[in-house]
């Protein structure tokens, strides 16, 4: 049979009889299509609502909405923090970003492609939100509204921004900007390494792995001798955030996926285990991690004109960095010696190698 968005939405429906609490992302990959496709079968009803592709315009609106959810999530991590989206910087046509207190995003416009205003219900209360796709019609980002939301505004906003298309199909296409990892001893390894001795800023890391054309997993591996990248257990993940909560050390928690980097800043406190996932349940930040699919966890050391900054880096099985762990700081300020001694305690009872040229 062709698929077509009528038929798509009656298999939608036989779907959520069977599985009545199945998440629309789950329920895109079980019947082999995007979420933006299955989602758009419902435009033209009061729960969805295209909305024209403005989303630096829809996105230096939303501040007015006031206090909402802001959530961003890859396939194993998902990062929710409320809060007020202020102090927007959307000129840059390729990075925008928002730096308040609470809502901290770096937003990568290039793969953005469409936009929705969602109404659902959820215990018998509506709940409206907006959410962004990529070309491919995976989930970007979403912002829901929370009880201190102003309603009138969001109306507005739909209102002001409705696409004239209100149909039920939803193009998509595909999008891989997976980078080829080349063998080892075709890189240039002294020049890497020598460029990550003299690292100035951590913001520059990112480029010396793409000056050399290496994977991030492959940069790790192919780190400076010393500790500068140390392999740890996976439980590291676990332990590190159970120090911070325990120590009251506030950390940074980035998640990221194709169009769009969160970041929590902050202690932590409510840890929660349900079935696979590592959860953090506090009143305005929650994270949700798929403890399983964590594969390679670093420690990772980059000098700066601040002193060396620590992260703990985790990857999935395909090399694709999930979730980011830093101790709180700012540019001007040495990284906290509490940050420091959880790493190290932690490195420590679960380092399983050290770099490939220690």
């Amino acid at each position: 049979m062709e698929s077509t968005p009528k038929n798509l939405k009656a298999r939608w429906e036989e779907l959520k009889q069977t599985q009545p609490h199945l998440r629309i992302r789950n329920a895109a990959d079980s019947l082999k299509v995007s979420e933006a496709e299955l989602l758009a079968t419902r435009c033209g009803s009061d729960e969805v609502t295209r909305l024209l592709p403005a989303f630096k315009e829809i996105l230096q609106e939303v501040e007015s909405l006031g206090k909402v959810m802001a959530l961003t999530r890859n396939n194993d991590v998902v990062h929710e923090r409320k809060g007020v989206y202020a102090n927007a910087s959307l000129e840059n046509p390729h990075v925008g970003l928002f730096v308040g207190e609470d809502i901290d995003l770096r937003i990568f416009f290039k793969s953005w492609d469409s936009a929705f205003a969602v109404t659902d219900t959820v215990r018998g209360k509506a709940r409206y939100s907006l959410q962004f796709f990529a070309k491919d019609g995976e989930a970007i980002h979403k912002i829901y509204l929370t009880a201190k939301s102003n309603l009138d505004k969001y109306q507005a906003l739909v209102t002001k921004y409705r696409h004239e298309d209100q149909s039920d199909l939803q193009a998509v296409h595909a999008w891989d900007e997976t980078v080829e990892e080349h063998p080892d001893e075709n890189i240039d390894v002294a020049a890497f390494q020598k460029g990550w001795i003299n690292l100035e800023d951590t913001h520059d890391f990112f480029g010396l792995v793409r000056k050399h054309k290496l994977t991030r997993t492959q940069a790790l591996r192919l780190a400076p001798a010393g500790n500068y990248a140390i392999k740890v257990n996976p439980q590291a993940f676990r332990k590190v955030v159970t120090l911070a909560a325990e120590r009251n050390t506030p950390i940074m928690v980035f998640v990221g996926n194709k169009g769009m980097i969160q970041i929590h800043t902050g202690p932590v406190k409510k840890l929660l285990d349900h079935q696979d996932w590592f959860n953090i349940m506090d009143p305005d930040f929650n994270l949700h991690v798929k403890e399983p699919h964590l594969k390679d966890v670093w420690v990772v050391r980059k000098p700066t004109k601040d002193g060396v900054v620590t992260a703990l880096e985790c990857f999935d099985a395909q090399g694709n960095q999930i979730v980011q762990l830093f101790g709180k700081r700012k540019p001007g300020i040495p990284e906290l010696t509490a940050w420091q001694e959880i790493i190290a305690e932690v490195e420590k009872e679960t380092a399983l190698q050290e770099s490939v040229n220690a």
